[in-house]
């Protein structure tokens, strides 16, 4: 024998047959604790944690759950300013109190924006935006007449 073979050590290699015998008296200790919780009935069963992905997605946004928002036209534009012009003319009641509340400046402010939308858009606009914002104009700008003159 060589000195290389004098210095190492054998390996010895010790096998453990008896561990596939524990494995699956494990396995079957476990499929029994199992079997016996699902048939005992007065077990509470706790409620299953739900997985990131439902969490997600049953907390949404409120701004989700709200019914779609209408497509941004300039008729929905116009119609917007002139419903805000209304409520604060006191013509449709204030959706918070259910009340109607005039306020003549703050309708004016709302007037004269559609009037600065006018004047923006003056040669840029077809025949029925230009009929519909100027015809809204009208109306608001004389029932901001009647009701002021209406309050002296």
């Amino acid at each position: 024998m060589s000195e290389e073979d004098q210095e190492k050590p054998e390996l010895e290699i010790k096998s453990d047959e008896d561990w596939k015998t524990r494995v699956k008296a494990e396995d079957t200790a476990l499929d029994q604790r199992r079997e016996t919780e699902k048939k005992t009935p007065d077990k509470e069963e706790q409620p299953r944690e739900k997985p990131a992905e439902e969490k997600q997605s049953s907390q949404k946004p409120k701004q989700e759950q709200l019914p779609p928002l209408p497509k941004a036209t300039f008729e929905s534009l116009v119609g917007m300013y002139s419903t805000q012009a209304m409520v604060a003319l006191g013509v449709i009641p204030n959706p918070i109190s259910g009340e109607a509340e005039p306020q003549l400046e703050l309708a004016m402010h709302f007037i004269d924006l559609l009037g600065v939308v006018e004047e923006k858009t003056k040669g840029n606009l077809t025949n029925d935006e230009e009929n519909l914002l100027s015809t809204t104009l009208h109306q608001l700008r004389m029932g901001f007449v009647e009701i002021s003159k209406g309050g002296e």
